[in-house]
């Protein structure tokens, strides 16, 4: 009887990692269409940001276009309203941090507590719907509630022998409305992470918390918050990413002649100069100089989660 071959220990240890890579090929297929779409949509259009150092000419392509070094990025500094454009749109981003940021947080401890399931279903569905509604509705929305002429807030006011109030042309009123249209759109949506981070939580340490007497506020401050703080953290070093990023859609659909001191940002500032002006090298040299200032802050909040002893987002 003729016996097989013997294998020495290096051909015998390929054979094993060979198989053991093919063992998972479906999920390894699985990842083919996330790869092709960050490939597409997310890599290849960074090739574009070529064009911030040239003068850029459609009719010549990139190949063909006249290399400008950094002098876009030294027009942008050297621009009037610069710091008018980074003041709003940090502050507005510091408002959203302040306001908006902590609210999904809250939603999900508050859903979290309850009970009954199928209250619990639909208070998360009614949170979720505004997500699903365009800014254009949104803006309407806030039009037909604030406006001053049969504004339903206004008329009310007026009917209570009050002045009406400009909340859409004032300045004291714009960042407010913003901030206010941000929380009712996104908050609820933003509760899926912190709700999924919460259904890790093992149900052992509130039973062993209630043993000790513990009530509901001592198990979310010493269980359930200490069970998100990483994925809160990790929220907040991405979300400082976008320092500068305030939405092009929404601000451009609130924003007026009278508002246009707090509320020219980064985003409608791109739109006058690259869409409307044609300066499309130049209007890319600004998307890469906020790409840069994120990129700044995300590694030094994750350097500084760090030190802290937190695990950060790489």
């Amino acid at each position: 009887m003729n016996q097989p071959p013997l294998l020495s220990r290096p051909e015998l240890v390929r054979g094993v990692r060979r198989r053991s890579s093919w063992k998972d090929w479906e999920l390894y297929m699985m990842l083919i269409p996330g790869a092709l779409f960050f490939i597409l949509f997310r890599y290849f259009p960074m090739w574009g940001i070529i064009i911030s150092f040239q003068d850029y000419n459609p009719f010549g392509g990139i190949w063909k276009s006249e290399w400008v070094g950094l002098r876009h990025f030294a027009a942008l500094l050297q621009y009037d309203g610069f710091w008018r454009i980074f003041r709003n749109s940090i502050v507005l981003s510091m408002l959203n941090l302040i306001f908006f940021f902590p609210m999904p947080i809250i939603l999900a401890l508050m859903l979290n507590e309850v009970r009954k399931r199928a209250f619990k279903n639909t208070i998360q569905s009614i949170i979720y719907m505004p997500h699903f509604i365009s800014w254009v509705v949104v803006a309407g929305i806030t039009y037909l509630l604030l406006g001053t002429q049969g504004g339903i807030v206004n008329e009310f006011i007026v009917k209570v022998g009050g002045e009406p109030v400009n909340f859409l042309t004032s300045n004291e009123w714009f960042r407010t409305l913003i901030v206010s249209q941000s929380i009712w759109k996104e908050a609820g949506w933003g509760t899926i992470i912190f709700l999924a981070a919460l259904s890790g939580v093992d149900p052992q340490l509130y039973e062993a918390a209630v043993v000790d007497g513990a009530n509901r506020w001592r198990q979310i401050w010493h269980i359930t918050l200490p069970a998100i703080r990483s994925t809160i953290l990790i929220m907040l070093i991405l979300r400082l990413g976008h320092i500068l990023d305030n939405g092009f859609e929404q601000i451009f659909l609130m924003l007026s002649a009278t508002t246009y001191e707090v509320g020219d940002v980064f985003e409608t500032y791109v739109y006058r100069e690259g869409l409307v002006g044609g300066n499309y090298s130049y209007t890319t040299a600004v998307g890469l100089f906020k790409s840069v200032v994120g990129l700044i802050m995300v590694m030094a909040a994750n350097r500084l989660a760090k030190r802290f002893g937190e695990e950060g987002v790489y």
